[in-house]
């Protein structure tokens, strides 16, 4: 049974060195590809020859990325199937464990080689960089250790996306309550919030034991490999060549200098608007003056259809991209029961095709999801006559981050195609104070793990203390009182903190760069839109600050960076009319 949305996509180019037929489910039928690149690479006598070595190498890695892509978009579709869930375990469990070892040969075979020095450069810099990356930090000892980490990962989308409540009668889905807190019924809200957080509450001890066996198997691959804790050790995994914890906690403090002022003023305006003494947590979606919700959208099909609208508008590049994604079915967009939570885009890297998936039930945040995918899904087909594959499926966290958040600020310029411009200015308003409030909450995320990875032994009710200090850090001025436990495990619905530890302040170091792009826009767009996509076409063969300088950005996050970004997003506020 065939359970993803799309059909057969053919390989981009036809392959050379992987059979046309092949079970990339079957290590029998792997392992000989392996085989073979192993033996011819001491035989490449020239450079062309290393380098047509490597594109096999990479044609393989493609056809085996395509595969987990498939399975895990096939299962995160339907959390409930067994079968699909049985395909991605079998991966995971049988092909990954294998093929890491089989790649770290590969990479110290490729390091060793008589020929790899005189590569071009800048051509290959990268990518020897990060290989000698790979190499340094791989330990055999490690690959079952993350294998276990990778199944534990699941369960938590297993049991995240199986919550539901019974409100009124129906079954529904935690994202599908969503939109109940946009009401201007006050009571419905508050009956709404709490209804969803007693729901995760329940499975407070559990998203606990999850977490805590994660905690413990980091340790020990971090331990593994020679490492003192986990941060240092992912730091390097990550590729963070261009900056530390130490810049880190400078955004920390930047967000707490710049942007926290900007919070507090806009939750006491919010407050007046309601006219209420204080805010509480089911006050922060409701529009202020208790206009009905924004309904971009009924059914999906209509979401798309006027997203491709703004794409049209903005670029005919981009359109062409989103109307081949439609025309191949590379969109799962409705939420619906057994459906993994959130949002992601998935480049199928030998069809060099984007695939995006999302859970939108007729939300404004809807809208700023389907740019903010789109915006992955551009860079993925910017980068697509790439062919050496980690330049093509791994540019930098950061730099993907910019993609996709600058196409939610270009994107906004033509929001009336969704709503009326009352409406539309109103939607610009909530994205606007949407990305001063996620700065504060990228900054407690990301300072979050920085304390659970550098605090080994601590017990739960440290990591609780820690998140509640950091949450009166970066919380602003919400009154919690009755909902201290629940607030205290606000960071258990932070799906980045189970399964991607540390990818957090990626998109704190993007949305400057987002910015930075938007006010480049607003100078010269036609300027701002040809750097933006002349970055993505690199893909990631540049290292980050030099993706960041094409764009047309500078490649910092201290407070000298951030504070006239904070004044040109509240400048833009004032001239957004409040109502």
């Amino acid at each position: 049974m065939n359970l993803l949305p799309f059909g057969n996509l053919p390989a981009y180019k036809p392959r050379r060195f992987v059979p046309a037929q092949i079970n990339l489910g079957e290590w029998t039928q792997i392992e000989p590809l392996f085989d073979q690149l192993e033996a011819r690479a001491p035989q490449c006598a020239g450079v062309p020859e290393l380098e047509r070595w490597l594109l096999d190498w990479s044609e393989l890695n493609a056809a085996l990325d395509e595969e987990a892509s498939r399975r895990y978009i096939a299962m995160t579709c339907h959390t409930d199937d067994a079968e699909a869930e049985n395909a991605y375990l079998h991966l995971v469990e049988h092909i990954e464990p294998r093929a890491k070892p089989r790649q770290f040969r590969l990479e110290k075979v490729f390091m060793g080689h008589p020929l790899r020095a005189q590569l071009p450069l800048p051509r290959y810099e990268v990518f020897v960089r990060d290989t000698r990356n790979h190499v340094e930090l791989f330990r055999e000892k490690n690959v079952p250790l993350e294998t276990e980490e990778a199944k534990l990962t699941q369960q938590y989308q297993k049991l995240s996306g199986s919550l539901t409540v019974q409100f009124r009668g129906e079954e529904k889905t935690l994202v599908q309550m969503g939109k109940f807190l946009e009401e201007p019924d006050r009571a419905l809200r508050q009956e709404t919030w709490e209804l969803v957080a007693e729901r995760r509450l329940r499975e407070r001890e559990k998203f606990e034991d999850q977490f805590e066996q994660l905690l413990k198997l980091r340790e020990r691959i971090a331990n593994n490999a020679g490492f003192a804790d986990y941060r240092a050790y992912a730091f390097r995994r990550m590729g963070r060549f261009d900056y530390t914890p130490q810049d880190c906690a400078r955004f920390h403090d930047a967000v707490e200098q710049e942007v926290m002022p900007a919070v507090r003023e806009l939750q006491a305006e919010r407050r007046r608007q309601l006219g209420l003494e204080k805010l509480r947590p089911w006050d922060l979606q409701v529009d202020p003056f208790n206009r009905p919700p924004l309904r971009p959208f009924e059914r999906v099909e209509e979401m798309v259809a006027r997203s491709q609208r703004i794409f049209d508008r903005l670029d005919g590049e981009l359109a062409g991209g989103f109307r081949q994604m439609q025309e191949l079915r590379l969109l799962d967009l409705d939420n619906r029961k057994g459906k993994a939570p959130g949002g992601y885009q998935s480049t199928l890297v030998e069809s060099r095709l984007p695939f995006i998936f999302m859970n939108a039930v007729g939300l404004q945040r809807d809208v700023e999801t389907i740019l903010h995918e789109a915006g992955h899904a551009f860079h993925a087909l910017a980068a697509r006559e790439e062919d050496l594959l980690p330049y093509r499926s791994s540019p930098p966290i950061e730099f993907c981050e910019v993609a996709s958040m600058s196409m939610e600020l270009l994107g906004n310029e033509f929001l009336e195609e969704f709503y009326s411009q009352p409406d539309a200015d109103r939607a610009r308003r909530t994205h606007l104070e949407g990305i001063v409030s996620i700065l504060a909450w990228i900054a407690t995320v990301d300072a979050f793990q920085h304390w659970i990875y550098t605090h080994p032994g601590h017990t739960r009710a440290e990591r609780a203390a820690a998140w509640m200090a950091l949450m009166d850090r970066f919380g602003g001025d919400v009154d919690w009182s009755g909902y201290e436990e629940a607030r205290a495990h606000l960071w258990h619905r932070q799906l980045h903190i189970f399964i991607h530890p540390f990818y957090y302040i990626e998109y704190g170091i993007a949305q400057l760069g987002a910015l930075q792009v938007w006010a480049n826009s607003k100078r010269n767009p036609p300027k701002a839109l040809a750097d933006y996509k002349k970055a993505l076409a690199l893909g990631g063969s540049r290292p980050l600050p030099e993706l960041f300088t094409v764009a047309g950005c500078r490649f910092e996050f201290d407070a000298k960076t951030i504070k006239p970004l904070v004044v040109l997003v509240r400048e833009a506020l004032a001239k957004v009319p409040v109502k």
